[in-house]
């Protein structure tokens, strides 16, 4: 038999979301399982202790997050496999986008405890549904390197995704991250959504060249916390940046003319352009359109 929608079972884990800003976005359900639960485990006590003070939820709170979580989740999950009933919630969104819980959620399954989703807010999927970029297909990168080389590495190993990237940054390095995504995208599309259901809320699509002025022209621009999305590659651009890597691959052991066909056949770019980089590559002259293998 299926217990009630708002029931709590025993023995069960409840990864609960919460709001990302706006309060009327806890659901009665997540409500009724916030009141009801043994116990929240909380990235900080302090902040769920606010939110669950608004809704006149009392529940004994205890802190999980990535300095305990490791340490903690094996006694916890021994409470679960004995009836204990927990709430995990984030500090705000979905648990483990971006956030603590994976190390509890994976020792729970092994161990055999059911693991129920509350689902609610997500600051990823929200920023996307209306960023008018491509959502059929996309890829959460959660948020980049903080150190510039890496982070520089990254984007620019992103760069071919032909899926819309969704990204986190926060407020001291969203200037920096502008700059790398105008230096290794340009024109390519991007949509910044920053302090979602908040009172400031605001979300603009531009080419990524143009982010940089357009923080720089107002230093509100450059608070709160930030989902960036970047349009995928055209996939004739994906298809050209895999047919040079194999190419250059190929030539270590092959001629220009052979080392272009089968790059074209691995990747779909086109044999005629790879084959006059293959000659490029070689040192060897373009003996023309007419002679192209």
């Amino acid at each position: 038999m299926t217990p009630p929608a708002h029931a709590v079972v025993r023995g069960h884990l409840y990864v609960v979301a919460t709001p990302i800003g706006h309060l009327g976005d806890l659901s009665p359900r997540a409500q009724a399982v916030l009141g009801a639960v043994d116990r929240i485990l909380a990235e900080d006590t302090r902040n769920a202790r606010s939110l669950l003070a608004h809704f006149g939820i009392s529940a004994r709170l205890v802190a999980l997050h990535e300095h305990n979580e490791s340490a903690a989740s094996a006694a916890l999950v021994r409470e679960l496999r004995d009836g204990a009933s927990f709430a995990l919630i984030s500090d705000a969104g979905t648990p483990l986008i971006s956030d603590p819980g994976f190390v509890l959620v994976r020792a729970a399954r092994a161990a055999g405890v059911p693991v129920v989703a509350v689902p609610g807010p997500c600051a990823a999927i929200a920023a996307l549904s209306v960023s008018g970029l491509a959502c059929d297909r996309f890829v959460f990168e959660g948020f980049l390197p903080a150190k510039p080389t890496a982070r520089r590495a990254r984007l620019q190993a992103l760069r071919d995704e032909t899926r819309t990237l969704v990204l986190y940054e926060s407020s001291h390095r969203i200037a920096d991250t502008a700059a790398d995504l105008a230096e290794i995208l340009d024109t390519r599309p991007v949509c910044l959504a920053r302090e979602l259901t908040k009172l400031h809320e605001q979300s603009i699509v531009m080419p990524a060249a143009a982010l940089p002025s357009w923080l720089a022209e107002d230093a509100d621009r450059r608070r709160g916390e930030f989902v960036l999305l970047i349009a995928g590659a055209p996939e004739t651009a994906a298809d050209d940046a895999q047919g040079e890597r194999v190419l250059r691959v190929l030539l270590r052991e092959l001629p220009p003319s052979a080392a272009a066909r089968l790059a074209a056949e691995i990747s779909g770019a086109r044999r005629k352009d790879l084959y006059a980089l293959a000659l490029q590559i070689a040192g060897e002259p373009n003996p023309g359109d007419d002679h192209d293998p």
